[in-house]
């Protein structure tokens, strides 16, 4: 007997069509603009600086016209510290701080923005109707030349009031940054491998309704789809008690728990459709006339009454924007006993979070599907969830991990988090940016916390990017420094004694001035 079942491959339903003009265009007519994002570092934002991203946000994606898609999608992949030990110009304590921190584990992190421009019959479909269900794919309205304009005009928008913030930035991407090269991989490439940059071999794609794997990956998803899995207050920031005082605060953002803080391979998407909002709150108002008319027959009827009837009080008192929802946590492992580790990580981070954690098994292959990049209109209905701009925006990560200082000036510290080495530049940079009028440094802390321990780190660093060195030493604290040093006459050492009569080898005024006082 002749098998008749349709076969297909997954390049058929490829869900993109090409790249126009620096936007990304599907099958269904869908056009989106791509960003790279640059959020500012962890625990350096105040509450008041959260509170002007928030807003920033805010004001950015209300200036998009109805039936408009953000989806900002934040990469942490684990990665290794790769040390220069093959420099053959480092010195003993550089090669010896290289080969320490060598190969040693991190997070490293990657927003993007995509913005969709659709139509309302792609907003409403389901998960039934995804480009994975479908024979062929041909779009039922396609969007006029105006449409397009002005969505592309609102973009600009977007991209100008984003930027003129001092936390945040977007640049957009280019074709060569989406599709890759020939020499290097793009954005898709690694989304359909879940992997770093640089990863070039290509992985098969399981899509079952028991497991979604890519390559030996196995994916787990967590998902935050309905009212009930949310918190009863959201905020723009919260406390950090780890490093908090009763003294002093360390602000992170709301969703910092499923971003850096999660110590995992993972993606964590963040879905806003933007529809027509007086059309929603009518719908909503024809809802709460049904069940007031069904009250009497069930309690279930008044209670969901009541609820629509506050969501419709706060959007007309208020003057809110009626929007859906959607956020997921995308994780994957190869290793079975790993993945399970990590199942019980993202629940807890979301517990965290007072969430109530899901983890979605039905639609896993769907929403994996949604969430590559440019296909955000692909999304089902059924997955998200009715909400205001200003609540959800707090689920949005607002912090990165330390980057280096451009400035080849400066010393080498650690990261808080994963102890990989980070280049900083704590004085010429800062004179740039106008944190600080000069260049001088106190050091303060208690017997044994490591003073003298980071004055040799600073000086010896100093040293070795040519910079001229006095040091006023009382206990021969930096006696090892100076021995270690390549070409002594760079570093003048004056050793103080508390009787002034053994101090007579001192040649600097200052120094005599300072003895004399003893």
């Amino acid at each position: 007997m002749r098998n008749k079942s349709k076969i297909t491959t997954l390049e058929s339903k490829f869900p993109l069509l090409s790249i126009e003009q620096g936007c990304m265009v599907s099958k269904d007519a869908d056009i989106t603009v791509a960003f790279r994002v640059e959020l500012p570092e962890l625990f350096t934002v105040t509450s008041t600086e959260y509170e002007a991203m928030h807003s920033a946000w805010h004001k950015a994606i209300k200036v998009l016209p109805n039936y408009s898609i953000v989806h900002k999608q934040d990469w942490f992949i684990k990665e290794d510290y790769q040390g220069k030990l093959s420099d053959g110009g480092l010195s003993f304590l550089a090669r010896s701080s290289e080969r320490h921190f060598n190969e040693r584990p991190y997070l490293h992190h990657s927003v993007y923005l995509f913005l969709t421009k659709t139509n309302k019959q792609r907003m409403a479909q389901q998960s039934n109707f995804s480009s994975l269900c479908r024979g062929h794919l041909l779009p039922k309205e396609i969007t006029n030349k105006e449409e397009v304009m002005k969505f592309i005009e609102a973009v600009d928008q977007f991209e100008r009031i984003i930027n003129d913030t001092e936390q945040i930035r977007i640049v957009r991407m280019t074709e060569d940054e989406l599709v890759g090269t020939n020499e290097k991989g793009g954005l898709l490439d690694r989304y359909f491998s879940l992997s770093e940059e640089g990863h070039a071999s290509l992985e098969d794609i399981r899509l079952g309704a028991d497991l979604v794997r890519v390559g030996d990956n196995m994916i787990c998803l967590h998902t935050l789809s309905d009212t009930d899995d949310l918190p009863t207050t959201v905020s723009t920031d919260s406390r950090y008690e780890r490093l908090s005082t009763d003294r002093s605060d360390c602000r992170l953002s709301f969703a910092s728990p499923v971003g850096l803080m999660l110590p995992c391979n993972h993606i964590y998407n963040q879905y806003l459709f933007i529809e027509d909002s007086d059309a929603n709150l009518e719908r909503f108002e024809k809802q709460a006339r049904n069940m007031h008319s069904l009250a009497r027959y069930s309690r279930s009827n008044q209670i969901n009454e009541e609820w629509i009837q506050e969501y419709l009080n706060i959007a007309h008192s208020q003057g809110l924007t009626s929007i859906r929802a959607h956020f997921n946590v995308l994780a994957w492992s190869s290793d079975k006993e790993e993945l399970r580790q990590i199942k019980n990580d993202v629940g807890s981070a979301l517990a965290l979070m007072e969430c109530h954690p899901r983890h979605n098994t039905i639609d896993a292959a769907t929403l994996y599907w949604a969430g590559i990049p440019g296909n955000a209109a692909d999304f089902p209905a059924e997955e998200s969830f009715y909400t205001f701009i200003e609540p959800a925006l707090c689920f949005f990560t607002a912090e990165t991990n330390y980057k280096d200082s451009l400035s080849p000036f400066g010393i080498k510290m650690a990261d808080r988090l994963s102890g990989k080495p980070v280049h900083l530049d704590i004085s010429d940079l800062p004179m740039k940016k106008g944190v600080i009028t000069n260049r001088n440094k106190f050091i303060l802390g208690p017997s044994g916390s490591g003073k003298s321990f980071f004055t040799n780190h600073m000086v010896r660093q100093y040293y070795e990017q040519g910079a001229h060195v006095l040091l006023v030493d009382t206990g021969n604290s930096y006696q090892a420094c100076v021995n270690l040093s390549t070409a002594r006459p760079k570093v003048r050492t004056a050793y103080i004694s508390p009787i002034p009569m053994k101090v007579l080898y001192l040649s600097t005024p200052f120094i005599r001035m300072i003895t004399s006082s003893m």
